[in-house]
């Protein structure tokens, strides 16, 4: 396995906390789901009363990350064995699977392991769709949301230092 030792950066964590936007409280995130910390679902729907007035510690908001990170990093080594990534790319795949969850980001990894890097690149930026939800929970139709785009013109990057400028 080409990336089985590799570990999210230094500067991939900060860059993903950034990306993320850490927020000590719960709160309903662009597509009305209640949310806390680094882009943590508490659950589907918007927060209840009770939840927006709810204490989130940092200790809570650190060992949230820690192990969503863990989990996109174990994501992008399973789903990544053949193609070597540089620790750029790797950094970029764990934002995208941390933000996308394994599903969402699964054709970007497959077309990743392929050494396909163009095809990283669409398969990353056609997820920039949210589905909101109304206030009972029901989903909305998706809406492209500016903040995906911004974060997936940051994360394509790293795959996109070989293709020639369009």
């Amino acid at each position: 396995m080409a990336n089985e030792s590799m570990r999210t950066s230094a500067a991939g964590t900060t860059a993903l906390r950034l990306r993320e936007n850490v927020v000590p409280n719960y709160y309903n995130d662009s597509a009305n789901n209640c949310t806390f910390g680094v882009g943590t679902l508490a659950h589907l729907g918007p927060c209840t009363a009770e939840e927006l007035t709810r204490t989130v510690t940092t200790a809570m908001i650190d060992g949230q990350l820690a192990g969503r990170l863990r989990n996109a990093e174990s994501t992008v080594r399973l789903h990544v064995r053949r193609a070597t990534l540089t620790q750029a790319q790797f950094d970029a795949l764990v934002s995208f699977s941390f933000n996308s969850r394994a599903t969402g980001a699964r054709p970007a990894l497959d077309a990743a392991d392929q050494g396909a890097d163009i095809d990283v690149v669409r398969h990353m930026n056609a997820r920039i769709f949210i589905h909101s939800r109304d206030a009972a929970g029901h989903r909305q139709p998706a809406v492209r949301s500016t903040g995906l785009v911004n974060r997936r013109r940051e994360e394509v990057r790293p795959f996109q230092v070989h293709q020639a400028p369009q």
